[in-house]
């Protein structure tokens, strides 16, 4: 079965009830892993979360199997939770489903979070066909869309949100739908709203809060880093550092602009001019007026290929890293810090290279 990323944003399609085997895929990471967390929190009984890399299971295929098949420590239930890059889990979605129609036995249901996979990947073909599988497809989101699921949100914790605010709190969020569910949050327990006790916030509540703003946090590192600015990076980094940034919120933001460098790139194409682009298709692409300086710039230095002649970009090349480092600071939380600055550097260093 297939779904529309749309359809997340009003709560958890009618599908997704049916199926144990989900496919969440396309250039929008946060937006898939935001649906990836909604599938499980609707699980009667999620039980243990067993997470698995792509990597893992593309080298051992019946990894995954063995693992969706067997029972938690303490004989409860499991789910199994991988993020993979491209078709990694393919072999290993294959092998589970065969072994199940061979009388295995029942599996543990299995979310897939694949970047650089797409809808009409071979993973997706193998799923989509299928009753108990579902596939969907995630695109970078606009002001709007994030905007309608912050209002969704705040309806689910009780919040009413008054003017602007929910375009306050996409903007601030840096579109990121778990960032601002994570405010959404903030802003519930601050005033103490619940379904039963609704309340509405205002502007002025919403800075009560301390949220941060993509301008004031993210922002500033994000461009030092992709502009190739080597100048810029120790002063940010030991920003970075002395304003407590939290490692894998500030991937994420790379992630995203990345990804929006990605949507811009396969628009306009190696030769198209960014300057033609109108203010229609700016807003689709999600460039607002103070970023469009920086996206211009990024966008000349990331579109270039590797080396002389090749048709890979640098682009191509960023993207996978981006999606490894994460990998490594979700697995060395205690390090991620300096992780983190490690692999900023060295992006840095790329973007400068001619």
């Amino acid at each position: 079965m297939k779904a529309k990323h749309t359809e997340f944003a009003r709560g958890l399609p009618a599908a997704a009830r049916s199926a144990t085997i989900f496919f969440f895929c396309g250039p929008d990471e946060a937006g898939a892993s935001a649906a990836a967390e909604r599938v499980i929190a609707g699980f009667e009984d999620p039980g243990e979360r067993v997470e698995l890399a792509g990597a893992e299971i593309k080298r051992d295929p019946a990894r995954l199997g063995d693992e969706a098949r067997s029972g938690s420590l303490f004989g409860d239930k499991r789910h199994i939770y991988v993020r993979a890059s491209g078709e990694e889990a393919h072999d290993a979605l294959k092998a589970l489903i065969e072994t199940g129609e061979a009388g295995a036995g029942d599996a543990a249901p299995v979310i897939v979070v694949a970047t650089s996979a797409t809808d009409k990947s071979r993973t997706a073909k193998l799923l989509e066909k299928r009753r108990d599988a579902l596939v969907a497809m995630f695109y970078p989101p606009d002001m709007m869309s994030v905007a309608a699921s912050v209002r969704a949100m705040a309806d689910a914790a009780g919040l009413r949100l008054g003017g602007d605010l929910a375009e306050r709190i996409a903007r601030a969020s840096g579109l990121d739908v778990r960032l601002a569910q994570s405010e959404v949050d903030k802003l519930a327990l601050y005033m103490d709203a619940s379904p039963q006790s609704p309340k509405t916030a205002s502007p002025e509540e919403h800075a009560a809060i301390g949220a941060g703003t993509e301008e004031d946090g993210f922002g500033p590192v994000v461009n030092a880093v992709l502009s190739g600015e080597l100048g810029k990076l120790p002063g940010e980094l030991k920003r970075m550092k002395e304003l407590g940034l939290n490692p894998v919120g500030l991937l994420l933001a790379f992630e995203r602009r990345a990804a929006q460098l990605a949507k811009i790139h396969a628009k306009l194409g190696t030769r198209g001019d960014f300057d033609r682009l109108g203010k229609g298709e700016k807003a689709q692409l999600g460039i607002f007026w103070k970023e469009e300086r920086d996206i211009r710039q990024q966008l000349g230095l990331w579109q270039r290929p590797v080396a002389r002649g090749s048709k890979v970009t640098k682009l191509d090349r960023l993207i996978p890293r981006l999606v490894a480092l994460h990998r490594a600071l979700l697995a060395n939380s205690q390090a991620a810090e300096m992780l983190l600055a490690h692999d900023l550097a060295e992006i840095a260093r790329f973007a400068a290279r001619g």
